[in-house]
């Protein structure tokens, strides 16, 4: 008698869900990858594995010689995940169930996502990742349009708005970020990485900085309000982020970088006081009131 998706119960949905979440996006799945998450038996994971392949055949195949699931060549998707999900599973580690459409306990909306990468994309790169090996993609860039270059991708990055792909660009020689939803296709690429292209020779992923977040001294009347609401501590917030970020951040919280604090929009609620740890970050243009001649 074969299984029929609405003969399942919602746990066996959700280790389902888990089983091609892990293949789609990952390229593999193991038993051990199954009961280690929801503290089941052996036993009952191979039953998982074997009515995910009746459910869907085709689309794990068994690599006997590594004991492991992988993803078919002709693998189609049998849920239906949302980006937002599925990004949040891979860089979180959690909602990694199967979504479900149903009424929230209370009333609740979120801004609407206008920039969402195609999933079958995005599987690739997080293969890519995973597998520590090269693409080629096909990359919509603001300055020269359509181009085909390889990448080795490492990491994901949201920077509030959108998502990237921190990666090495062996077009440019250096490392870069690349806007996942701009990416028209991507393919894997034979061959070993050099030793250039590792993400430890990312100088500004790998570096820290430490900034120092205060209520604007100019624009807040009550900075009291922005230091409860920030959570700050003797007056400052002390935020250690990765200098391939630092730019995005303060972006998207409209930190006025001006050694003067003289950026008097409504919008600019805080004020980087110590500026000068700026020195050396490379994406510095997305900051709010960046002057470099001011910084040399």
């Amino acid at each position: 008698m074969s299984t029929e998706p609405e003969d399942l119960t919602q746990p066996q949905r959700d280790r389902l869900a888990f089983i091609e979440l892990r293949v789609r996006f990952l390229g593999e799945v193991r038993r051990q990858d199954l009961f280690t998450r929801f503290s089941i038996q052996a036993a009952a994971a191979s039953r998982d594995l074997a009515t995910y392949k009746e459910l869907v055949p085709g689309n794990i195949d068994y690599d006997s010689k590594n004991k492991v699931y992988v993803r078919a060549e002709w693998f189609r998707p049998f849920f239906d995940f949302n980006p937002t999900r599925v990004l949040t599973w891979l860089t979180q580690g959690y909602g990694d169930n199967e979504p479900m459409r149903h009424r929230p306990l209370i009333a609740t909306e979120a801004a609407t996502e206008i920039s969402n990468p195609d999933l079958e994309t995005l599987s690739v790169i997080t293969r890519a990742i995973f597998r520590k090996t090269a693409i080629q993609v096909t990359y919509r860039a603001l300055t020269s349009g359509m181009t085909t270059r390889e990448i080795v991708p490492f990491a994901l990055a949201d920077n509030g708005s959108r998502w990237h792909v921190r990666a090495y660009d062996r077009r440019s020689h250096e490392f870069r970020d690349f806007v996942l939803a701009r990416v028209a296709d991507a393919r894997f690429v034979d061959g070993p990485i050099a030793d250039d292209e590792r993400p430890d020779q990312d100088i500004q992923w790998n570096r820290i900085v430490e900034l120092e977040l205060v209520p604007h001294p100019a624009n807040m009347r009550n900075p009291d309000t922005i230091e409860s609401e920030y959570g700050m501590s003797e007056g400052k917030l002390v935020a250690r982020v990765r200098a391939a970020l630092v730019g995005y951040m303060l972006r998207r919280w409209n930190v006025d970088c001006t050694p003067d604090h003289s950026l008097k929009g409504g919008e600019n609620h805080l004020w980087l006081k110590n500026w000068q740890a700026l020195y050396g970050v490379t994406n510095l243009v997305l900051a709010p009131g960046y002057e470099p001649e001011e910084k040399a």
